[in-house]
Parts: structure tokens; sequence; C-alpha cells
């Protein structure tokens, strides 16, 4: 018998054993443990579901974050928990920005009585924000105010710039004016450091006066912001509630 491991996104759970009830995660500084829940979507079979964490450059660490337990056996068709927790040296990380980590779920499947057989253990990667205490925002703030919605675009060249002056993480997964119908096919989802800029894909020919911006929220929404648009610059006016 072989097994293979196949790493993919939460996305494409579909075809996994065991599923994540979440597509990211944020862990706030005053928080000690976070609890994730995962489930056996087979009805026949037990799995055994693994867990660690990775630092940004996707290097294993056992700190400051830690996976408990590291590996469980899941029942047909039944739910579990593991729970991440911080370690006492969590606040050597920077507190004036997020810190970025990757949660990692590997299924193992049970051993096939058949000879030479062939089994994926899939494995899922979700991202992981430590978010220092000074910056957690209240609900209110989240629903009402996010701080997506300060990030700019700036013209480089020709070229269309985010520019992210906050100390978050944000992932935006579409730029076009808005005139057009859809996101453009092909563009490239980024993922903006605190304090940073980066290019795009995208021309700045190919926006006009007012564009749209599309962001991954806390949760896993899609919200879209309107800019207004000159002839250098791109900022936030509404959103599409």
């Amino acid at each position: 018998m072989s097994i293979i491991c196949v790493l993919s996104s939460v996305s494409a759970g579909a075809f996994s054993a065991i599923s994540l009830d979440r597509t990211r995660l944020v862990f706030d500084g005053n928080e000690k443990v976070q609890s994730l829940t995962i489930t056996n979507k087979n009805k026949q079979y037990p799995y055994l579901a693994q867990g660690w964490i990775e630092d940004a450059s996707g290097k294993k660490v056992t700190s400051p974050l830690v996976v408990l337990p590291p590996v469980q056996r899941i029942e047909p068709d039944k739910k579990g928990q593991l729970r991440i927790e911080s370690l006492v040296d969590i606040k050597s990380l920077p507190q004036d920005r997020e810190s970025l980590f990757y949660f990692n779920l590997r299924e193992i499947p049970p051993k096939s009585e058949k000879p030479n057989t062939l089994q994926l253990a899939l494995q899922s990667k979700i991202k992981v924000f430590y978010r220092p205490e000074a910056l957690i925002q209240t609900s209110s703030q989240l629903a009402n105010n996010p701080f997506q919605e300060k990030i700019t675009l700036i013209k480089q060249g020709n070229n269309a710039i985010v520019k992210n002056t906050t100390p978050y993480y944000i992932t935006v997964i579409g730029i076009k004016s808005a005139a057009q119908k859809s996101i453009p096919t092909g563009f490239n989802t980024m993922m903006v450091a605190p304090f940073s800029e980066q290019n795009t894909n995208i021309t700045w020919n190919e926006l006009s006066s007012t564009a749209n911006v599309t962001y991954i929220n806390d949760f896993g929404g899609r919200p879209v912001m309107n800019y207004a648009c000159s002839a250098s610059e791109c900022r936030f006016v509404s959103a599409n509630k």
C-alpha cells in the first residue's frame, strides 16, 4: 500500500474526508486558545487528523502557537475539536502589526486491506493571523468601519499598486473598473502585508474614474468597495452593503 500526500486549499475540500469549519483564523492577542471543529464526512471509515503550525515562510514551528492534540482519530460521520494555543513567547511577536502563520490539517486514511492500493492523504492549509491586543476591533468596527477601507490604489508607471497603510494583512481578490461587470479573468489574488505596497497585474489604463476592490474579511466574506480615482490615485468612497 502507498500513501501520497496532496496539498489542497480548503475550497477543494469537497474531495476530502476531514473538513474544517472555517477558511481563516484570527487569533486575538487577548486570547489564550482558539478551538476549531473538524468533521469526518466519510460515513464508513475512521480517519486520523493531524494538525500543525507553520510560520510565514512555510517552516513548521512549535512556538509561539501550538496545535493540540497534534493527532486524533475521528470516527465515521463524527466531529472532533482541535485547539490552537498560544505560548508565553507570543508576546515576543511585533505588537504594532499582525503576524502571519498557517494552520495545516492532514487527513490520514485507514490502512486498506487490499494489496497494492494507492491512497491519498489530503492536506488543507488556512491562514492564521495573530492580532495583537491593541489592534483588536469590535464587532461594530468590523461591520461599519473595517480597516480594509483604508487601502488605496496608486499609479506607478502604468501599473496599479495596492498600498496598505494599516497594521493588518489584507487579501485582495479583485480590482476592476466600476463599468466592468466582473473581475478580469486572470487577476492575481494578493495578500498585502502591513505597512507595505504590492504590484497588481492591472494596468492603470484599465481603471476609470470609479473602481471596485473586493477583499476577504475576517469571516471569509467578500465585500466590494467603491473607489473614486484621480490621475494618480484611487481612494475609498463607499462599500456595497
